[in-house]
């Protein structure tokens, strides 16, 4: 689809500073000149080859623009200045190819503008058709090659005389997207360090009075021993706590990092402004009073953001508790709250503030430790996904725990996250399960997925996301994952001095889609050496109720060095005689003893919780009230370590694909009918050919007499199907007849289908008459575009039961070959492929072949909002569409490379 113009859009630079790109418009033209008469004399002899250009025939070229032959995009600041330009012209003899040029202000140039301006005019480029854009260079201009060099774009150099002839294709390569993703994740991080590393504080709003926010905020900064200097900001008091205030922050004598505000809302974009206006570069607003509240607060919030957003400035809420960093050399804590949390490695990002306080208490009483602390609130810039890429580099964490009650980006968020979690894991908790506001659908795949947030369990599990029902569980995975190795698969040896809650484990741990490992007749019998006759050695491993701890320090070094487990489970209810301290001081002794290959879980089932020798030392060993609570654990950090130890898979090149041809056919559709459209049979089966998606062979018929007609040419026993434009689902109104032969009696179940579904309120247009296809197992495949989360692709069950059955897989597009193959073999109704009982087996690699197909088709074509293809037949060699319809409509225009949200 050809979009017209470009998104208006600010992009984070190197150092973690906005500006704001857009496309140029012809009221620019004065901006324009300006910015050119400001460049340097090395600057303009480079753009312009001269040192004197005819700026008015400059700024003419810049600024007259059609999108089609020339087209151009600004740099501006919050006062409107330009701080860039790029364009390119179509070459009028090779209509394919594009001339771009490129200026930068000095004072901009080495902070990656000019890369971003340039992925983002190739991409016009290539919605405009051009393939190639070139630029010739002067051989000194290093910066203008390093642009090109940096972009990640393939570049081609030829020398001609005087100049170079830089040219780079108008196609990012998966490649080139990763090295932009990266320049992102860079002034992600960039950005959060002046967040979270600051050299200097000042709080707006700091009070005299203990009990408010902005005296807890201004305390908990002195008391947590900030190393750096705080600055109280507060009109009304010459002194706050002891500290000498200012009346603005204009008057700070020192420069200021990061100024935390806690003012009426009514107050607080004037404050931005004053801060923007000081230099301040990173902004925490907790006064609430903004979109949270309504309209107006949604208006003054939307302020707010402009005013940073114009200065470059970034942001952390509004309505938000703050941000904590623990590390010795920073010791930030920007917060309210009673206590500065305890130091460890394990990251943590709420978008509840007041959630944010129940978390750090509950973490300090837990013993686990924070490595940073981020209340987002209302995520009007800063959002989990810049938290995402700061943690993966940050070294002080090795855990990201996320507290989210919605996306902003979540395709971002996807790609984010499956990259981070190759590193590290990442644990959240996604509020919002239920199907209350469940979109109303009319295809049989949207009603699939608007039975609940199926979407983001398709967005977490691709990304390797572990996702927890409740904060509880949050806090239990982040227990293990922060302080024992992952497991390297999901063999299970339980020890315990209780039978029960042996048994009770092994029931939560198969569930949880662990194995209780059959242990080996050597190792059972070294077990029964050193236990009495009437021990059990079989898993679980019960050492009866008087089980010293000597029993306890040789059973479960035994178990855990043996090589026949991935994990243990060590459980221990108090008997009279042997102290729960004893036991856990045994257990250190056999994990120290057995090395840190596998992670131990205890569970010491008394009310005063697991000992303080679990937690002595450089490691903990987890402890847990009740065994089942140990197994959902264990089972969550299981299926992330093979997640982890899966291969990434790739999304094919799909080179017979039409895609020009589709895309023409789609621009048709949505210019001849309404916005929103299902498309004809017809249309539908050559869009389906154009992915090379196999349809049964199929006639269009104006009336039974051409039905007949159809069905002598096709041959054999042919299906017979109503077409009506109010017509969903056809077998409720008896408007499919199956295995009609020759002319007549096609003609005449013709007729009476036409009758009988008109009697029902469906005016039949046409007939579709199709070969019918032979036996096979009957699937579901398709796909509904999430206004957020982009194509979502179901394959299930399929027929006419597809709601009741709901054996359906769900995953986010793009498909990987891995991913597809994960689709199907996840299916309640897979052994129907595989051969069940004797049967003969279907074609599944035909059908992932299938899926992929789909998946390329609508990330292509986001103008497709609806698909469906049921049944499809998956037969011995092949797969067959029986049926397919396909809803059109306009598609918004995408975000371009690095753009953010206004």
């Amino acid at each position: 689809m050809a979009y017209r113009g470009h998104r208006e859009v600010d992009v984070a630079l190197r150092d973690g500073s906005t500006v704001h790109v857009r496309p140029v418009r012809a009221t620019d033209a004065p901006a324009v000149r300006a910015f050119f008469e400001r460049l340097s004399p090395e600057s303009t002899g480079l753009r312009f080859f001269s040192g004197f250009p005819n700026l008015d025939s400059a700024v003419s070229w810049a600024t007259e623009v059609d999108d089609q032959r020339r087209y151009s995009l600004v740099a501006t600041a919050g006062d409107g200045r330009v701080l860039a330009h790029a364009g390119w012209e179509r070459e009028p003899d090779r209509p394919e190819r594009g001339e771009v040029a490129l200026a930068i202000a000095d004072a901009m140039q080495g902070r990656g503008l000019g890369t971003i301006l340039l992925g983002q005019l190739a991409e016009a480029a290539d919605r405009a058709g051009i393939g190639v854009l070139g630029a010739e260079v002067l051989p000194h201009n290093h910066n203008m090659i390093k642009v090109f060099r940096d972009s990640g774009f393939p570049v081609k150099t030829h020398a001609i005389p005087g100049v170079l002839l830089v040219e780079v294709p108008t196609s990012l390569t998966p490649e080139g997207l990763e090295r932009f993703e990266r320049r992102e994740q860079t002034a992600a991080a960039a950005a959060m360090r002046v967040f979270l590393a600051p050299r200097s504080v000042a709080v707006v709003g700091a009070s005299r009075r203990r009990g408010t926010v902005g005296a807890e905020l201004f305390h908990n900064l002195l008391a947590g021993g900030f190393n750096g200097p705080v600055y109280p900001v507060n009109p009304n008091a010459p002194m706050v706590q002891s500290v000498v205030a200012y009346p603005s922050i204009a008057e700070v004598p020192g420069p200021v990092d990061l100024a935390v505000v806690a003012v009426p809302a009514a107050a607080v974009v004037g404050t931005a402004e004053e801060c923007a206006a000081a230099g301040v570069r990173a902004l925490v607003v907790l006064s609430a009073g903004f979109a949270e509240t309504g309209p107006e607060g949604a208006q003054r919030q939307a302020q707010l953001l402009r005013v940073c957003r114009d200065a470059g400035m970034r942001l952390i809420g509004p309505n938000c508790l703050g941000i904590v960093n623990t590390n010795p050399k920073v010791r930030l804590d920007a917060t309210f709250g009673p206590a500065m949390p305890l130091a460890g490695r394990v990251g943590f990002l709420s978008q509840s503030g007041a959630l944010g306080l129940a978390v750090i208490d509950y973490a300090t009483k837990l013993g686990l430790g924070l490595s940073s602390f981020v209340s987002v609130g209302n995520k009007a810039d800063i959002s989990s996904n810049d938290l995402l890429d700061y943690w993966e580099q940050d070294p002080d964490t090795s855990v990201a725990l996320l507290y989210l009650e919605s996306f902003g980006n979540p395709r971002r968020f996807s790609r984010i996250a499956r990259r981070v979690g190759r590193r590290k894991p990442v644990v959240a908790v996604k509020s919002g399960r239920s199907a209350a506001g469940a979109r109303a659908s009319s295809s049989h795949t949207g009603a699939l997925l608007a039975a609940s947030d199926v979407t983001v369990d398709a967005l977490f599990q691709q990304a390797g996301v572990i996702r927890t029902d409740t904060l509880h569980e949050l806090f239990d995975v982040a227990v293990l994952l922060a302080n024992q190795p992952r497991p390297r698969g999901r063999r299970v040896g339980i020890v315990t001095n209780a039978g029960g809650p042996g048994v009770l484990c092994a029931d939560a741990c198969q569930a949880a889609g662990l194995q209780v490992a059959e242990l080996s007749a050597e190792l059972r019998a070294k077990l029964a050496e050193g236990l009495p006759a009437a021990a059990s050695v079989a898993n679980p491993v019960d050492m009866l109720a008087a089980a010293p701890a000597a029993h306890y320090r040789r059973t479960v070094e035994l178990v855990v060095a043996s090589g026949e487990v991935d994990a243990a489970i060590v459980i221990f209810i108090p008997p009279l005689l042997t102290e729960p301290a004893e036991v856990a001081r045994a257990v250190r002794a056999a994990v120290e003893a057995a090395g840190p290959a596998v992670p131990v879980l205890t569970v010491f089932m008394s009310g005063a919780g697991g000992p303080a020798e679990l937690r002595a030392g450089d490691s903990r060993i987890p402890g847990y009230a009740f065994p089942e609570d140990a197994a959902r654990a264990l089972g969550r950090a299981a299926e992330y370590g093979s997640w982890r130890e899966r291969p990434e898979g790739q999304v094919p090149d799909l080179p017979d694909a039409r895609r020009d041809e589709a895309t023409a056919l789609l621009a048709a559709a949505l210019t001849e009918g309404p916005a929103s459209t299902w498309l004809a049979p017809g249309e539908v089966a050559k869009l389906l050919g154009c992915y090379g998606l196999p349809i049964a062979e199929w006639r269009l018929a104006e009336s039974p007499e051409e039905a007949g007609a159809a069905a002598v040419e096709l041959g054999g026993p042919v299906a017979l199907k109503a077409i009506s434009p109010l017509l969903l689902h056809k077998t409720e109104a008896h408007a499919v007849q199956l295995g009609l032969s020759g002319s007549r009696q096609v003609r005449t179940a013709a007729a009476k289908m036409a009758k009988a579904v008109a009697d029902k309120g469906y005016p039949v247009d046409r007939f579709l008459v199709q070969r019918m296809v032979g036996d096979g197992v009957e699937l579901l495949v398709g796909v509904v575009h999430d206004a957020l989360f982009g194509p979502v692709v179901a394959c299930g069950a399929g027929g006419t039961a597809v709601e009741l059955l709901k054996d359906v897989a769900v995953r986010l597009t793009p498909l990987t070959d891995r991913v597809a193959a994960e689709m199907v073999r996840s299916l309640a109704t897979f052994p129907l492929l595989d051969g069940y009982r004797g049967a003969p087996k279907g074609d599944v690699a035909a059908l992932e072949d299938l899926l992929l197909r789909v998946s390329a088709l609508v990330e292509a074509h986001p103008e497709i909002a609806e698909l469906d293809c049921n049944p499809v037949k998956v037969l011995l060699d092949r797969v067959v569409v029986v049926d397919a319809r396909i809803r059109v409509e306009a598609a918004n225009l995408p975000l371009p490379l690095a753009g953010r949200r206004r």
